[in-house]
C-alpha cells in the first residue's frame, strides 16, 4: 500500500520540491499551503507522515505539531519538522512539542529522503 505524506509548507517552491521528490519516490502526497487548514486536511487524508514547516505565515508550525499530537486520530502520525531558522535550542523545542525528526533548510534531497523513509518504513 502506498504511503501517504501531508506536506505543510507555505513557500511555493519548497512545497513543490518536497512534493515532486516524494511523488517521484512513490509516495502519495497532499500539499497544504495554508497552515490553518493543516489539521482538517490531515484528518481527511489520513497521512502516514506529516512534513511540517515550522515558520508558516499564518500559524506556528510548533503549535500545529502540538495540535496534531493532541488529536486522537492523528497523535500516532510521525512529524518531520523542517525550518530555515535553525538556532541553538530549536531542535529541542521542536522535538518537545512532538516532532519525531528535524531538518534545517536548505534541505538536501538525500538526507530528506533518508529521514522520510526512516519515519514511514519500518
Amino acid at each position: 500500500m502506498t504511503k501517504r505524506i501531508l506536506v505543510v509548507e507555505d513557500n511555493d517552491l519548497n512545497r513543490k520540491l518536497f512534493c515532486d521528490v516524494l511523488t517521484a519516490s512513490g509516495f502519495q502526497v497532499e500539499p497544504v499551503a495554508d497552515g490553518k487548514r493543516a489539521i482538517e486536511r490531515a484528518r481527511d487524508f489520513s497521512p502516514n507522515l506529516v512534513v511540517m514547516d515550522i515558520q508558516l505565515q499564518d500559524i506556528s508550525g510548533l503549535d500545529l505539531i502540538a495540535e496534531l499530537k493532541q488529536d486522537s486520530m492523528l497523535a500516532g502520525v510521525p512529524v518531520l519538522a523542517v525550518t530555515a531558522y535553525a538556532g541553538k535550542g530549536d531542535e529541542e523545542r521542536i522535538r518537545s512539542v512532538g516532532a519525531e525528526a528535524y531538518l534545517s533548510k536548505p534541505v538536501s534531497i538525500i538526507p530528506f529522503m533518508a529521514a522520510v523513509r526512516n519515519l514511514v518504513e519500518p
